[in-house]
């Protein structure tokens, strides 16, 4: 007999308490996006505590499931991504599970340079609590704030310090997560080496909600650095970015931890809807800006003459037309504030068109110049922002409305258009359509046509094996067969 919709919600509620199971009402800070792109129709919101509580809801859904009842599950972590990877469809048959309640830390060893914590917990409090114990947890994005662990690991998040740690992946040292028959399985060790078999941990990370629900996991800790500096850098091309991106790595070597570019038209955007940030330089004095970070684990003196000796040899090479070097943390803070906030801007402006691309750093400079013309094509009047994380190859090539014309309707109308010329020519040079944000519903179409359809075939494979009813997020990242 098939387990009706409004049986499974009652069960849920017998599980959660109506208070963390909701149904019907105003569901609408689980049910749309952040961007507001899109809003669906959720036939439940679960918020469970424990693990054990995680593994319970997926066991009811999946006996609504084989009962006939066509219900699937939603994971959701703090509702930031940029994809709609954690967004319900509008069919009412699917189950936001909400890990925002799950924030306990279970573990921190000091020694092993790890913390085992849950799902829930917010980004930014991890990274204070390594702080307070002196040492780094050093994921760090513009989301940090509100955006929490275990949806960082279900999109493989990047941010600003990839450069020198690598993305949330590299960061992790084990995972507990929920399957889709509903168990456990704690993969929480400390360990650093383990060849036992296929890593699971990295199967289920970047696996956005498909395979399973993360709750919680082993992270990775590093000593605080005696010193960081940051200096704010103009260019006058995008290829002296990349040729003071090599002079950095060769004399700063795993001391950079930071290399951020930003296009004058990103930083017009900043000064247009927030005039109380002011720049370092002033924005019309380069065509692009260059945030480097240089952390020393020595002292403030190395610090400051390692990067001072750089920015010499940089203006000698005639990379640079103009610099700044933050004289303490308060002015460093500023500086990562301004590169933070283009986001903020464009949303200011209205809605837009995002491309989070990756392509070899070599490359950025004549792949910019390519996708501008490409997009001129077509879309004459659009204007690109264009900012990112240079230092690792991954740039937002963002598009926004042209001056005077409605944004939604921009967006409506031309969202084919502009991904098309922008990710052929991403793909000519070898790219990635999605560097750090993920696939979830938005791109699922562009994974159809830019995936090798070999890694295609063995992605629905390892789907099917992990998930042969399709309980976990049946509308994202794999496109329909």
């Amino acid at each position: 007999m098939t387990i009706t919709a409004e049986q499974l919600v009652e069960q849920l509620q017998s599980l959660l308490g109506a208070d963390h199971a909701r149904s019907g009402g105003d569901l609408t800070a689980w049910e749309e996006d952040w961007r507001q792109l899109a809003k669906g129709k959720a036939l439940a919101v679960v918020s469970p505590a424990s693990t054990a509580e995680v593994a319970a809801v997926v066991q009811a859904c999946l006996a609504a499931k084989e009962s006939g009842l066509n219900v699937s599950i939603v994971p959701q972590g703090g509702n930031t991504g940029l994809v709609l990877g954690g967004t319900p469809d509008a069919s009412g048959l699917q189950v936001v599970v909400s890990l925002k309640r799950m924030q306990a830390v279970r573990a921190f060893d000091k020694q092993n340079l790890s913390m085992t914590v849950e799902a829930g917990c917010i980004l930014q409090n991890l990274q204070n609590l390594a702080a307070e114990q002196g040492l780094l947890f050093p994921l760090s994005l513009a989301a940090e704030g509100s955006c929490v662990i275990g949806g960082n690991l279900a999109t493989n998040a990047g941010g600003t310090q990839v450069v020198r740690y690598g993305n949330t992946r590299d960061l992790c040292l084990g995972i507990e997560m929920v399957n889709a028959k509903g168990e456990i399985w704690n993969g929480l060790s400390g360990l650093r080496k383990n060849n036992t078999g296929y890593d699971l941990r990295h199967l289920m990370i970047g696996s956005e909600g498909t395979l399973g629900i993360i709750t919680a996991a082993t992270l990775k800790l590093y000593p605080q650095p005696a010193a960081t500096t940051c200096a704010w850098l103009a260019v006058d091309t995008l290829d002296h970015a990349v040729e003071l991106l090599a002079l950095a790595q060769q004399q700063l070597a795993s001391g950079l931890t930071g290399f951020e570019a930003m296009e004058q038209d990103a930083l017009k955007l900043v000064e247009k809807h927030m005039p109380h940030m002011r720049m370092p330089i002033d924005a019309s004095t380069g065509a692009a800006f260059i945030l480097l970070e240089y952390s020393d684990d020595e002292s403030e003196d190395r610090a400051r003459a390692r990067l001072e000796g750089l920015l010499e040899a940089a203006f000698e090479a005639g990379l640079l037309t103009d610099g700044a070097v933050a004289q303490n943390l308060d002015q460093a803070q500023k500086m990562w504030d301004i590169r933070e906030h283009i986001t903020l801007a464009q949303a200011a402006e209205g809605l837009h068109l995002k491309h989070d691309i990756s392509v070899p750093s070599s490359s950025i400079p004549a792949f910019v110049r390519k996708a501008k013309e490409e997009l001129a094509k077509v879309l004459p009047d659009a204007r690109v922002i264009n900012f990112g994380h240079l230092g690792d190859g991954n740039l937002h090539f963002n598009v926004q409305a042209p001056e005077g014309a409605n944004p939604r309707e921009f967006v409506d109308t031309c969202q084919q258009t502009a991904e098309q010329a922008i990710y052929d020519v991403v793909a000519s040079f070898g790219g990635s359509f999605s560097a750090e944000h993920g696939v979830g519903r938005l791109k699922r179409h562009d994974l159809a046509h830019y995936k090798d359809p070999v890694a295609l075939g063995m992605m629905r494979a390892i789907k099917g094996a992990l998930d042969p009813l399709n309980l976990f997020n049946p509308h994202a990242l794999l496109p329909d067969a």
